[in-house]
């Protein structure tokens, strides 16, 4: 469990480096302090209003790959 609130530049940080290893298709940081993402070409985007939201999002991704890299090791 969490002891500190998530925060917009830890959230940006963890979503830039899942674009650079290729787990988000598109990532985008609005003016409104949002980030708009799309984990493949043909998904639909997800506007995330809150760092805790994208870290949700992160989770996921994350969950999702490991999951698959176990499944490649058997």
């Amino acid at each position: 469990m969490r002891t500190t609130p998530a925060t917009h530049a830890e959230a940006d940080a963890w979503i830039t480096v899942l674009r650079r290893y290729g787990h988000i298709h598109r990532a985008e940081f609005g003016p409104d302090g949002a980030w708009t993402v799309q984990r493949t070409a043909d998904s639909l985007p997800r506007t995330l209003h809150h760092p805790v939201l994208a870290l949700d999002f992160v989770a996921e991704i994350l969950h999702d790959v490991r999951h698959r890299a176990s499944g490649r090791a058997r």
